[in-house]
């Protein structure tokens, strides 16, 4: 023991981290390498505050993590209008300025990383989303966006309920993003509590203190994951904490999962679902408990896929639209990038990606980056072309031989304002059905 301490007290003298320093180190190097993989989406986060759940103005763990985010936020229940029905059907169904809704991108892949469903009625928000509302969003976690939903959010992510008889209801209008159930509380208007599982992933982003829960944490008919004979929790479920102290007559969730995780394969988002409310608190434990469950869902967005490899002196027409279903050779939206694959070969003397748009398009902008050996982009290459409008030209001069990626990334965005129903678009908005491009390759 005499020669740790002396050990510990010598790496001090020489300027070494301390062992708590070094976590606390980690922790933020952590979180700063999740919020850091933004680039490719539009924005984080969306918040759905819509039809019959929370419309909630305010998200406290996104302004304290530094993440941008797009809202919608209906009217109360009582005073909800045409508008609001419209508002919400454009949002998550699409329009004629934009047939795949805001979530999606028009080759299919998520335009923000991690959508946030807040607490209300699950069942009466599911069935106003409609099939095609509910539909883009399965296509939203499936192509690789992340979703966290509190209470209501968390119910609306199962395949259905259970009861403590043992009657399953499978509710075809939630999204099964989870295939689990949930389990009602049966616990209103209260307060819980949360052990943070000895093996979470939420203590990747912060240190919960020496007891390792997370107090008073607001619940209101929330749920729990339900493992058990009936419906065995599906396989890759991750525990990411547990209910405590909350025993009584009719209520006995001690030790129930409060949240939990789930990612369904290598190129889907990461789910994650916490019965109770811990979203509107601004400061404390509360907070890094919502913040860590945000980080992790949206550290489960995948890389990148490739559209293809580009064949020398082949021009490939970026010109589909959404309803084409042909994601490799559809159009790029707003802040996406489009990535490719060139194969240099040996004695090149120079690489010449070309890139041009078409007619009465030209008014978009859009850059080419190019790096040996991994995806490029705009920020890790200093191959690139910057410049307004879409007909450029990168020439690399004496490239190594290899593998090289060349991304293409649509600079050109909307406006985005915020009003009584939150975020509204404006602007460029002819972007959001996509911008169509040539792209080619020569070797000289």
């Amino acid at each position: 023991m005499k020669r740790i301490a002396i050990a510990i007290v010598i790496c001090a003298l020489a300027g070494f981290v301390s062992p708590v320093n070094a976590f606390s180190h980690n922790r933020e190097r952590a979180r700063a390498e999740v919020l850091k993989n933004s680039r490719g989406f539009y924005k984080d986060v969306f918040m759905d505050g819509g039809i019959a759940v929370t419309s909630r103005h305010f998200l406290p763990a996104t302004r304290f993590m530094g993440m941008s985010m797009d809202y919608y936020a209906s009217s109360l229940t009582k005073n909800l209008s045409a508008k609001d029905t419209l508002m919400q059907k454009n949002i998550f169904c699409g329009s004629e300025k934009d047939s795949n809704g805001w979530l999606l991108y028009p080759d299919g892949a998520p335009r923000f990383r991690l959508i946030y469903v807040n607490g209300g009625k699950a069942g009466t928000h599911a069935r106003s989303l409609t099939e095609e509302g509910r539909e883009n969003l399965r296509k939203y976690v499936a192509a690789g966006g992340s979703y966290i939903g509190t209470c209501a959010g968390a119910y609306l992510a199962t395949a259905g309920t259970i009861r403590s008889t043992g009657k399953v209801r499978n509710a075809d209008v939630y999204l099964g993003v989870w295939p689990g159930y949930a389990h009602p509380t049966r616990l209103s208007k209260s307060k819980t509590a949360m052990a943070i599982e000895r093996k979470s992933p939420l203590w990747r982003y912060f240190d919960f203190g020496k007891d390792k829960q997370v107090l008073d944490v607001r619940h209101n008919g929330g749920c729990y994951a339900y493992d058990g004979a009936e419906k065995p929790l599906p396989k890759g479920t991750e525990v990411l904490s547990r209910y405590i102290f909350i025993n009584t007559s009719k209520v006995k969730i001690d030790g129930e999962m409060s949240a939990w995780a789930y990612k369904d394969s290598e190129q889907s988002g990461r789910v994650v679902m916490c019965g109770s409310h811990p979203e509107s608190i601004a400061q404390g434990e509360r907070l890094e408990y919502m913040s860590a469950m945000m980080l992790y869902a949206m550290d489960g967005n995948p890389t990148p896929k490739i559209k293809g490899v580009l064949e020398p002196n082949v021009v490939r027409e970026m010109n589909k639209r959404t309803e084409d279903n042909d994601p490799d050779f559809t159009r790029v939206g707003d802040r996406q990038y489009h990535h490719f694959a060139i194969d240099v070969p040996k004695r090149c003397k120079c690489a010449i990606i070309s890139l041009e748009g078409y007619e009465g398009e030209n008014r978009f902008d859009l850059t080419v980056c190019a790096k040996r050996g991994e995806l490029a982009f705009h920020d890790n290459t200093l191959t690139k072309i910057v410049s307004r409008g879409c007909k450029k030209q990168l020439k690399i001069e004496k490239p190594k031989a290899g593998r090289w990626y060349v991304s293409v990334l649509c600079e050109t965005t909307v406006t985005a304002l915020v009003g009584k129903y939150g975020t509204r678009y404006t602007g460029r908005v002819g972007v959001l059905n996509g911008v169509p491009y040539k792209i080619s390759v020569k070797y000289e």
